[in-house]
Order: structure tokens, then C-alpha cells, then sequence
């Protein structure tokens, strides 16, 4: 059964339709991207899978459940976690206290418990913390887990991002353009960040890029939409070589 289903969703602002009956769907533990030229709705599609948009039409199943217009808090605890095309992190907060906020959705002591400073809090609040520093180390940036997030270059604040997603232990991450604003040995270390995330910790990567080349390197199926509605669907050699890609992309010639 596939880790996730989307089967003919469709999103409409008034008269505008920003996803049209899109369906495709992911092998657990595989790697796809959602690509197509800028404003085609793949951003629209990934806040209906997670939550941040209410799905005009259709359906999402996630491990077999549907999800459709349900609460982010509510897939988040399910095991889908994203990370963003623009960067939101708690700038004036610790590396550490970023990452740790990512698990809120995962405890369970309670205000109570907060407030009286129970043993189970002690506990919860040391495995959030032990959690956190794994997901950083992960990453590459324990050693920047002390430092206010403002003060870390661009792509240190990536990884932030990632780690903190990381922390929320999802079976399923949707990272929206991971590669924004990074430089190329940066993107080297995203393709190989991506592929120990699907391989060493089991969790099934979707993500959005405008790099063609770090996803056709890293992508097992790509998926391809203009206009908020697919146009194909492949491996990378499929895709790249579909006509309606290239005309998505580079636009029909003008016939003579």
C-alpha cells in the first residue's frame, strides 16, 4: 500500500483553480519530486497535503487514513512533517530550542505536569533535548547548537529547518525548496543529505525544486504539473524527454 495517495484534489481560490484533479502517489521509502515552471501550484498542492489549505475536491490518504482538510497539528502527529520555501525559525532562539520546538506535537506530560515539575516531565524534556541534539548531529550543526539562530549563515539556517522537521519523527517530509539560496557544494550536501534521510533513518522524502539537476539526481519518480494539473509523471529519463515537459519549460516554438 502506498505511504501516500493523492487522488484527483483540487484547489480553488474564487474563479482561480490552483490545483486541477491531480492524482499520483509514493512507495514508502522512496524519493519523489513535485517540479513544474514557476507558478504551476505545486506549493498550493503541498499545503493541501499538509494541512495549510482546505482541498476544494478529491481526497489524500497518508498510510491509508484520509487526511483531506484535516488540522496541520493533526497530519503532523500522524508522521508527516515539512519544512518551508521561506525560512521560519524562531530567530532570536537557540540552534537547540528551534529543533526542540519541532517536538511539541510529541509530548504528553502536560501542564501539570510543566507546572510541578514532575518526574515525567524531567524525563520528557531530557529525551526532547537528546532527540533534538541527534537530529542536529544529523544535520551537520551540533556544534552550532548553543548559537542564536539569526547569527548562522543562510544554510546553516537550512539546516535548522531540516533537523527541526527531523525531530518530529515523521514517516513522510515534504521539503519545499530545499535548495533555495544555497551554493553548489551546499546542494552536493543536500543530495546527500536526502538520500541518508530516505536510507539510514526510513522515511519517505516529497519535495519541491527548481534545480532540475539536484532532482534528476535524486529523484526515483518525478512528478510534473503546469497550470495545477499533471502533465507527467516518470522516472528522470522519462520526464525529461517528455514533449510536454520541454514546452512547460521552454515553451512551443512558433510553427513557420
Amino acid at each position: 500500500m502506498p505511504i501516500l495517495e493523492v487522488k484527483k484534489l483540487t484547489l480553488r481560490f474564487g474563479g482561480l483553480t490552483a490545483v486541477n484533479n491531480l492524482s499520483f502517489d509514493m512507495d514508502e521509502n522512496s524519493i519523489v519530486s513535485l517540479i513544474g515552471p514557476n507558478g504551476a501550484g505545486k506549493t498550493s498542492a503541498f499545503n493541501c497535503l499538509t494541512g495549510f489549505y482546505k482541498g476544494s475536491e478529491g481526497d489524500i490518504l497518508f498510510q491509508g487514513q484520509s487526511i483531506f482538510r484535516q488540522k496541520p497539528y493533526k497530519i503532523t502527529k500522524l508522521g508527516m512533517a515539512r519544512t518551508f520555501q521561506n525560512l521560519r525559525l524562531f530567530k532570536d532562539m537557540t540552534v537547540l530550542e528551534n529543533v526542540m520546538s519541532g517536538m511539541h506535537s510529541r509530548t504528553s506530560a502536560g501542564v501539570l505536569g510543566a507546572v510541578l515539575r514532575l518526574p515525567s516531565q524531567r524525563q520528557e524534556e531530557k529525551k526532547i533535548r537528546q532527540v533534538s541534539e541527534e537530529c542536529l548531529d544529523f544535520v551537520g550543526i551540533l556544534d552550532k547548537q548553543d548559537r542564536l539562530a539569526r547569527n548562522l549563515a543562510y544554510g546553516d539556517q537550512r539546516r535548522v529547518e531540516w533537523a527541526r522537521a527531523l525531530a518530529t519523527h515523521p514517516k513522510l517530509i515534504l521539503l519545499d525548496e530545499p535548495a533555495a539560496g544555497l551554493n553548489h557544494d551546499e546542494k552536493d550536501q543536500l543530495v546527500d543529505l536526502i538520500r541518508r534521510i530516505q536510507k539510514d533513518l526510513g522515511i519517505t522524502v516529497l519535495l519541491i525544486e527548481h534545480d532540475m539537476g539536484l532532482v534528476m539526481k535524486v529523484s526515483e519518480k518525478i512528478v510534473v504539473i503546469d497550470y495545477g494539473q499533471k502533465i507527467a509523471e516518470g522516472s528522470s529519463e522519462e520526464v525529461k524527454n517528455n514533449p510536454k515537459v520541454i514546452e512547460a519549460y521552454l515553451g512551443k516554438e512558433d510553427e513557420e
